[in-house]
């Protein structure tokens, strides 16, 4: 019972550490462009549930019982206002302080995080009340040895693994990607070569703010409850994953985000309690043994 007990907690680590890998693709990306930390990033996660909770209910109506077709369309539409928001931020808020004192963008993604928050809890149609996430597609129990886990830990892994694969593509291998790359390195240079740096930076943001829109709709799908603070912890937990595995760099954006999710998982096997401040204790950690982060000395490879 115990070796199926772990597997199955390893799977589950596997689940949360999709979603949180998401999220911290996003303030990895950020930092590694403008070295801003968006404290707000963890908002756009939120804004991306509620636009998969009401996006849900419009194509229900219209595509009654094709669970594959909405599921897909409501995809869409997290990732777009996640993104959409994100540039948005960029644009108000972060562009007129881009060459100002860096404790300058910080304090406003701070403020920024807290209107969002503020702002949805106002609006009449939301409130700051607990909502249920409808199942967008329906729950099934799969059998997997001897362990059972929800088809829903299988579409967060699938889902975060493909945006993670198409992401490396497009960094790799498109003009845009080696644009963000170029900028990453030296901005300087890159402008002296004709890159566009505000339009690089507002495609990190749209890139960065689809994906914590995408973490927003498996989250209410796995833990289906959505409220305007939800962003909160998650977003907190996401930004010490990018810490670990070194913050600018993307593929230490994923492993750190992994290992917190298995951390989170087997420490709550023992303790719920523990399980939340896990994610500290490891934030504490790093910061004392090796503050760069597992792979932070790889500066070619940040972006």
């Amino acid at each position: 019972m115990g070796s199926i007990f772990n597997a199955q907690q390893i799977v589950n680590g596997l689940q949360v550490g999709s979603i949180y890998a998401l999220i911290a693709l996003g303030y990895t990306m950020v930092y590694g462009i403008v070295r801003l930390i968006n404290f707000a990033h963890g908002d756009f996660f939120m804004i991306g549930a509620y636009a998969a909770y009401g996006s849900f209910f419009i194509f229900n109506s219209m595509l009654a019982g094709k669970h594959g077709s909405i599921a897909f369309l409501v995809l869409i539409v997290s990732m777009l206002a996640g993104g959409l928001i994100a540039m948005l931020a960029n644009q108000l808020a972060y562009k007129p302080l881009r060459y100002k004192p860096k404790l300058s963008s910080l304090i406003t993604a701070i403020g920024v995080s807290m209107f969002l928050e503020y702002f949805f809890s106002a609006l009449p149609m939301i409130g700051p009340s607990y909502r249920s996430f409808p199942d967008i597609i329906p729950k099934v129990q799969i059998s997997l040895g001897s362990a059972t886990i929800s088809n829903y830990v299988v579409i967060d892994i699938v889902v975060a693994a493909v945006l993670m694969i198409g992401l490396t593509f497009l960094v790799r291998k498109t003009a845009l990607g080696k644009a963000m790359r170029a900028v990453s390195q030296d901005k300087d240079a890159a402008r002296l070569m004709g890159i566009d740096i505000e339009k690089v930076i507002g495609f990190t943001f749209l890139i960065g703010g689809s994906f914590a829109g995408a973490a927003g709709l498996l989250a209410g799908m796995t833990y289906p409850r959505i409220f305007p603070y939800m962003g909160i912890q998650p977003g907190l937990k996401a930004f010490i994953a990018a810490v670990l595995g070194g913050i600018g760099n993307i593929p230490g954006a994923v492993l750190g985000a992994y290992i917190m999710g298995l951390a989170e998982t087997f420490a709550s096997a023992y303790n719920s309690l523990l399980g939340e401040g896990i994610a500290f204790a490891i934030l504490i950690i790093v910061l004392l043994v090796r503050p760069r982060g597992l792979l932070g000395e790889k500066v070619a490879d940040k972006i």
